[in-house]
């Protein structure tokens, strides 16, 4: 009789780490886009309850969605910010530009 309780007990207890194993496993994509700052991180945590539904169809293509974003450039699609001494580049330039412009006009005026 022990016997068959404790058995009991053992698939009660594997039934649940399996069921709550799978519920981790489906908010790993949440879990990455939380961490990364992600602007849909909401609609990728419903689509993964969406996704236990679903099969797991959409499990594979939220963990892509959600590793896409990287909050120090986006989405990457974006043209890497110009580098530092571009910038003081282009403002000597505008100055000497001015200067010119100074020279080139008659003094009369």
């Amino acid at each position: 009789m022990f016997l068959n309780y404790f058995a009991l007990g053992i698939l009660i207890f594997v039934f649940l780490v399996i069921f709550y194993g799978i519920i981790i496993i489906h908010d790993i994509p949440y879990m990455i886009a939380k961490a990364r700052n992600h602007p849909h991180a909401d609609a990728i945590h419903v689509a993964g309850w969406v996704s236990l539904f679903t099969l797991h169809v959409l499990w594979p293509f939220l963990w892509i969605w959600a590793t896409l974003y990287r909050p120090d450039r986006g989405w990457g699609m974006q043209h890497p910010p110009a580098p530092e001494g571009e910038d003081a580049l282009r403002h000597r330039v505008e100055e000497l530009e001015k200067q010119l412009k100074k020279m080139q006009t008659p003094s009369g005026e």
